[in-house]
């Protein structure tokens, strides 16, 4: 919010972008039964020889990575805003704001264990309370866990990029090994077999989550700091901080992303934990710049409805998707080309547009927030009910 009482549109816009974008990637996952080798280049190393391959690592190239970290960034940013709030209504911090972020835990703990094992929820919570403590230090201690968690971050995938390098260089091959079970399971399996097997594969299925923590709370630290220092005005000084955004993001993310098209997966790795949040910078600006000069464009309206609804439309883009691809719905995983998983996921797009449009003509939160707001309220009701019996 810019002065407390209203939403700022860019923000939701983005928010929008970014769950649309998110199902650019996991839709790989879905169409090609959790087969991890879609997602990455290990054994589909010769793109130029297969339109069908080109087409997947072109489209991998655009969002792989690039719209978990804008995402992730844009939590950064609501973290700052209920920050300020907090502020204004003279409410301790992060206070009330664990308890939302438990909530979110528990939001992510029911879409991995109900639906896909690959959610981002659970990790933004833990990434949400630890930065919590941290904005309540102030911006010294948040430029300070910026070098170190960076720090940190750069030098684990950095060793991770050098051992891919040597084993490429002794004449070795990286490979993820087989995937026949998972895709036996996703082919052929219940959704109860499904479930089971999330639960009990719950901490290797948990590894990227736990992983990513250091780069999340390096992004929500970014959001924050963007937030403070008016990214996201649309005063001059705003548009003069994402003019630069967009040059580090084209002219350096983009470069640095290109290393996907490497054969060999070298850079498979970095590539998605290093280099795509770079290129997320460059989108977030160009959306904000495109938005500025036609405010007016149908789509914006669509992306800011979906934004304001982002939790319950990213449950609902990963339900959708696995009624489509998983065997226990219509079953077309492992059975369709690029260009059609492709067309599936714009499909998607434009249902989920559909839907919170039509929610937000009846309703002002999406259905997942109205539950959030709820439980989010069960404390202070409590709390009230207990002075209300003392008295």
């Amino acid at each position: 919010m810019l002065n407390g009482q209203s939403r700022i549109r860019l923000l939701d816009i983005l928010r929008g972008f970014a769950i649309l974008g998110t199902l650019g990637t996991n839709i790989w996952l879905f169409a090609y039964l959790g087969d991890l080798s879609y997602v990455l280049t290990y054994d589909h190393s010769r793109w130029w020889a297969s339109s069908d391959d080109f087409i997947r690592l072109l489209v991998l190239f655009l969002v792989n990575g690039k719209f978990l970290g804008l995402l992730t960034t844009m939590f950064g940013v609501g973290l700052e805003l209920k920050y300020r709030q907090a502020l204004r209504h003279g409410s301790p911090w992060p206070g009330m704001y664990i308890w939302i972020s438990l909530i979110l835990l528990l939001e992510g703990l029911l879409h991995f264990t109900l639906v896909m094992e690959y959610d981002i929820l659970m990790s933004y919570a833990f990434t949400a309370i630890i930065v919590s403590f941290i904005v309540k230090r102030g911006d010294q201690a948040i430029k300070r866990a910026l070098k170190w968690v960076g720090g940190f971050h750069l030098l684990l995938v950095s060793l991770i990029l050098l051992v891919s390098v040597l084993i490429y260089l002794s004449g070795g091959t990286l490979a993820l090994g087989s995937m026949g079970h998972t895709i036996a399971l996703y082919q052929h399996g219940s959704w109860l077999e499904q479930l089971l097997y999330r639960i009990n594969h719950f901490w290797i299925l948990r590894s990227e989550a736990i992983f990513v923590l250091p780069m999340n709370v390096f992004l929500f630290l970014s959001g924050v700091l963007f937030m403070r220092a008016g990214a996201f005005s649309p005063d001059q000084h705003g548009k003069r901080i994402r003019r630069k955004l967009l040059a580090v993001g084209m002219y350096v993310g983009i470069p640095l992303n290109l290393l996907i098209f490497v054969p060999g997966g070298i850079f498979d790795l970095s590539v998605r934990y290093l280099f795509a949040p770079i290129l997320s910078l460059g989108y977030m600006a160009l959306i904000a710049f495109i938005f500025e000069k036609s405010k007016h464009l149908w789509i914006w309206g669509r992306l800011e409805d979906i934004g304001r609804m982002a939790l319950s439309c990213y449950v609902l883009q990963n339900i959708l998707a696995s009624i489509i691809f998983y065997g226990w719905g219509f079953g077309l995983g492992g059975s369709v080309n690029s260009l059609t998983v492709v067309t599936i996921w714009l499909l998607i797009s434009v249902l989920l547009a559909s839907f919170a449009t039509v929610w937000h003509h009846f309703f002002s939160l999406g259905p997942m927030e109205t539950a959030r707001k709820y439980l989010a309220g069960l404390p202070r009701r409590s709390i009230k009910h207990v002075s209300k019996d003392l008295s």
